[in-house]
Order: C-alpha cells, then sequence, then structure tokens
C-alpha cells in the first residue's frame, strides 16, 4: 500500500517551519505540496527541502484537493494543512487504520479523546456549524460521522476518484462526507486534537462557509 502524503499552502511560511520538522515523512512513500500561488516563499522552502511543489492555476482548497489527487502516485492520499491546526503525529495512525480495509478514514475533533481548537472562536460558531452539517449527513444518509467536515484525512485514490468531486472551496470534505456516505464507502475516524493555528487568520470565513455547505447539501441531495 503506497500511502502520498499532500501538504496543501497558500502563505504559510511561518508555521511551514515550524511544522516541517514534526512531519513523520517516514510514515508515507510520497509527498507533495500543492500550493495556491504563494508569496511569502512558502513555495521555496519547500524546494529547498526537494519537495515536489504543484502549483495551482485557480485558487480553492477544493480545487488543491483535485490537483492533489491528479498528481500523487499512491493508492492512498493524505491531506493535510501544515499550519498548526492539525497533528502530524496522527499521520501514522491515519496510515494504520487504512490498511484495515477503508476506504476514508478522518481526523475527528468531536469523538472521544478528540478535541476542537476554539481560540479564534469564542462564540463556538463554527463548531456549532461543523455539529450541524455533521447530524444533516448522518440523518439523511445513516452515516455514523462525528466529524463529516475535517480535512485531515485519508483517502482512498480510487474511492476519490470514483466521487467525482467538483467541489473548488472549503465545502470539498462535507462533499467528499457526503457522497461516500451515498456511495455506501468504507469509512472510520480516529480522534484528533486540533492545535492552534500558527500566525495569521483563518483564511475559512465562518458566515460565507455555512452559506456553501447549505446550497453543497441541497444540491446533493437532489442529485441523482
Amino acid at each position: 500500500m503506497k500511502v502520498t502524503l499532500v501538504l496543501l499552502t497558500l502563505n504559510e511560511i511561518t508555521p511551514v517551519k515550524v511544522m516541517y520538522p514534526r512531519i513523520p515523512f517516514d510514515a508515507v512513500d510520497e509527498v507533495i505540496a500543492v500550493d495556491g500561488g504563494s508569496k511569502d516563499g512558502t513555495i521555496e522552502f519547500f524546494k529547498k527541502q526537494g519537495i515536489k511543489v504543484v502549483v495551482q492555476k485557480e485558487r480553492g482548497r477544493g480545487r488543491g484537493f483535485m490537483y492533489g489527487l491528479e498528481n500523487a502516485t499512491g493508492d492512498y492520499i493524505i491531506y493535510f494543512s501544515p499550519d498548526g491546526n492539525e497533528n502530524p503525529k496522527d499521520i501514522p495512525l491515519l496510515v494504520a487504520e487504512a490498511k484495515k480495509g477503508y476506504d476514508i478514514v478522518a481526523a475527528s475533533r468531536f469523538m472521544d479523546g478528540g478535541k476542537s481548537d476554539d481560540s479564534d472562536d469564542p462564540m463556538h460558531v463554527r463548531n456549532i456549524g461543523n455539529h450541524f452539517f455533521t447530524k444533516i449527513i448522518n440523518l439523511f444518509y445513516g452515516s455514523k460521522y462525528t466529524d463529516a467536515v475535517n480535512g485531515f484525512r485519508i483517502v482512498k485514490k480510487s474511492a476519490l476518484e470514483n466521487m467525482k468531486l467538483d467541489a473548488t472551496e472549503y465545502e470539498i470534505e462535507f462533499q467528499m462526507s457526503i457522497r461516500a456516505a451515498k456511495n455506501k464507502l468504507k469509512v472510520a475516524e480516529i480522534p484528533t486534537i486540533e492545535m492552534e493555528r500558527i500566525g495569521g487568520a483563518r483564511k475559512a470565513q465562518t458566515f460565507r462557509m455555512g452559506w456553501r455547505f447549505s446550497m453543497f447539501f441541497l444540491k446533493e441531495l437532489f442529485k441523482k
């Protein structure tokens, strides 16, 4: 089982320099950085480390996922954002769980043993939204997600190709979770403790994401 680690970045030089030494590269077989067009030295940093860099022609996290899919040669792909939130220690745990035959293994902030970082969300708006959209998927599709919208996950490449995802932004994980439930894929979760982001504010805008998630859910609900 060959595993490709896809690092998703956009102007992340400060956290990347901190997180890079913590990544267990020996747990994977291939590493690719998919960058949205950084101007702060992120791309140059990866190249200096000998990491293959794929620069997106179009911005958007969803497009970044697809660039990773197109360039990965592994049987499984791990999507990891080295901004400080996601714990690199979980990478070997995702790989180990995937080896049990799952199509998707997601890191869950909300199952027993997990924790969400709400340091920049004192009103817990994002947290409430994550729970809401997770419950919506479970209600309509009979799935058992505890965290359907977290992007830190390992996915079987062939399953990802068959899902034919077309989300362009942060709703990509939400769409993936819906289509995995529709297609009755084998999905598992492991608990993760989300850490505080290193440097800068989140790029995702909470209320805009909520609107897009709602529109995508309706689109998926009525899609044959």
